[in-house]
């Protein structure tokens, strides 16, 4: 039957067409004696819930931008941190554009309120007539009371920023006074076992608009007096000598990079930041501090680019091409995480360390004050310059443009409606979920919450993908995902996959697991379907499942719910597993095809979709890798 995601009246509710039993409802959150399920958080007078030693699904969003950003604040954002916490919690939030958001799909698990940390709170100064930013013909123009529009008002504060038009006296007290209220926030909101507020923001280095952006979240109460901004060093290898230094004074932290897509090259560049050679000190400080890395957002996806890997039918997923801010094109090589893995792999062989290390999050980098991560509830990024359907080019304009352009002339129209944080931990709590982050337990969605599970052993045995005990085997047995497997006795690995699907989202089609190895010296790469729905099975010499023939119907965005799985699991065995090749493996689940947030402005308005931009996507997730180390 085809009965999810029907219009309801001139808005679209998303809702399911089906009744679930409480048994589907195990079956599609995957729950059993060993995996209990993870309700949204709970109320704060509830008691707090019991750790679990095997580990529950938390979701939450580490990259979110409130009216302290000088860019958000410029686009009309109002929202303060304690609105971001709120709309997290479940609650509406008031959108610059005059509507209110909410997100259907419940509550978020935790979250991270990230502002710029350059100019961060001076944008709002200049508009408190009480302070004495106030005065300023800066001020005067960032407003608009010289006629700019945001656009242009945005672009002169970022030039006047960028030349260093305000001295440090004038930007350090809004900056102290805008940080003492985000750590306040985190720490009125912050809920040990039902929600967690971490204390965060972001570093924002981006020359010649590459993008090297970082957020960095701290895992308890402490924190510096002011964050480490791009004034003090542009480049990242300063921040984290900073987050060293923090660290020996007991701030701990983390940072983590995000729109490598955008870096044009520079995120995973094979040189420091200064162009000399990578060396282990490097991998190591860069390790230690940048665990983790963000590998889709509203910006685009960043796991990997079609150039770079031609022989992957799924690589062209939410692309984005340009740098940061500008349609300047950005360069694929050195700039996609799975390209970083390969070459981090290479570079342990070949010269014994490893900068690439990464686990993967996902995040929506909202500068709304909170993200909407669904297509059919998708409202963008940047306030009022994208609140409505024609502004981010999904819908046609009223007249043509002033060059005949039917769309608005922006590059919203490339922006995705992505993603979540997925973390396996203990409880819900910031040591707990931090130290999940630490490790690497942490999985990426595109925005469905998925649940997905990869472990690596060489004493799994079979069956053990339909044994009631699967989770508290495969810890026991074997290393989950983030974690290295080293070689024993040249001895052939299993691999336990599992993911479940998001009961509001569109059925599981495919299991994959992404491999990258090291042949002589240089790396290689391959995906392989290891579970497919409908009862099909990968084909032995492709590795591929057949196509399991769901489609969703762009006319009303409905798609068929008797196709695809409510849960895959597999125990798999890799068939080129050499155990001399040092090799790295992380999980790529697809759902069956669904609308794109454009397909659903575009029903909304009572349009064609634009036949020049995708109609439909697969959303998906991804977990961390696992690392085979091979014998010295």
């Amino acid at each position: 039957m085809t009965t999810l995601h029907r219009i309801a009246n001139s808005g679209i509710t998303q809702a399911l067409g089906f009744l679930i039993t409480s048994a589907a409802i195990a079956a599609t959150l995957g729950c059993s004696s060993s995996e209990p399920a993870t309700d949204s958080p709970a109320s704060a007078d509830s008691a707090r819930p019991a750790p679990n030693p095997l580990r529950n699904a938390y979701f939450g969003d580490l990259h979110v931008h409130t009216k302290f950003s000088f860019d958000a604040f410029t686009f009309g954002v109002r929202a303060t941190p304690d609105d971001a916490y709120r709309y997290a919690k479940g609650e509406p939030l008031e959108h610059a554009g005059g509507f209110k958001l909410q997100l259907q799909t419940g509550a978020l698990d935790f979250e991270a309120v990230t502002d710029h940390a350059v100019y961060l709170g001076v944008v709002p100064a200049m508009s408190d007539s009480n302070d004495p930013l106030y005065q300023l013909q800066l001020a005067k123009e960032v407003r608009g009371e010289t006629g700019m529009s945001i656009r242009e008002a945005f672009q002169r504060a970022a030039t006047a920023f960028r030349g260093g038009e305000l001295t440090a006296d004038q930007i350090r007290p809004p900056g102290k006074a805008a940080w003492t209220e985000i750590i306040a926030a985190a720490e009125r909101h912050n809920d040990p076992g039902h929600f967690t507020a971490f204390i965060g923001y972001e570093y924002t280095s981006g020359p010649d608009s590459q993008n090297l952006h970082r957020n960095v979240i701290f895992r308890g109460s402490k924190a510096p007096e002011l964050p480490f901004s791009r004034i003090d060093s542009p480049n990242p290898e300063d921040l984290w000598a900073w987050l060293d230094a923090r660290r020996a004074e007991g701030i701990e932290s983390l940072a983590i990079p995000h729109n490598s897509n955008g870096s044009n090259g520079q995120m995973f560049r094979l040189a420091t930041f200064d162009g000399k050679p990578l060396d282990a000190d490097y991998a190591a400080i860069r390790m230690r501090n940048e665990p983790l890395v963000e590998v889709s957002q509203v910006k685009g996806t960043s796991e990997v680019h079609p150039l770079l890997s031609p022989n992957d039918e799924w690589a062209d997923f939410e692309i984005f091409p340009y740098r940061i801010a500008t349609t300047i094109p950005s360069e694929p090589t050195g700039s996609y995480v799975r390209e970083a893995l390969l070459n981090g792999i290479a570079l342990e062989e070949n010269q014994g360390f490893n900068p690439f290390r990464f686990g993967l999050i996902a995040a929506t980098d909202t500068h709304n004050g909170g993200g909407t991560p669904e297509e059919s509830n998708y409202h963008s990024k940047v306030g009022k310059m994208d609140a409505t359907s024609q502004l981010r080019g999904s819908v046609p304009l009223d007249e043509p443009g002033p060059n005949g352009e039917v769309y608005a002339d922006v590059y919203y129209d490339l922006w995705g409606a992505s993603g979540l944080a997925g973390v396996w931990a203990e409880e819900n709590t910031r040591e707990s979920l931090y130290d999940a982050l630490r490790r690497k337990e942490t999985f990426a969605t595109s925005g469905p919450r998925m649940r997905v599970r990869f472990f690596a052993g060489f004493e799994f045995a079979d069956g053990l993908d339909a044994d009631p005990d699967m989770v508290a085997k495969a810890y026991e047995h074997g290393v989950p995902m983030g974690a290295d497997l080293i070689a024993s006795g040249g001895r052939e690995p299993r691999f336990l996959v599992w993911a479940t699907r998001d009961a509001r989202s569109a059925p599981l089609q495919r299991l994959q697991v992404v491999k990258g190895w090291v042949e002589g010296g240089k790396a290689k790469e391959q995906v392989f379907d290891v579970a497919c729905s409908d009862g099909l099975v990968p084909d032995p010499t492709t590795h591929r499942c057949a196509d399991n023939g769901a489609r969703a119907n762009v006319a009303d965005c409905s798609f068929p719910e008797n196709l695809g799985a409510a849960e895959l699991r597999t125990l798999w065995r890799d068939p080129t597993f050499d155990p001399a090749q040092r090799s790295v493996y992380y999980v790529r689940v697809l759902e069956n095809e669904t609308c794109r947030w454009s397909t659903w402005d575009a029903i909304r308005a009572g349009v064609a979709p634009r036949s020049d931009r995708a109609t439909t996507i697969q959303e998906r997730a991804w977990s961390s890798p696992i690392w085979y180390v091979p014998p010295r």
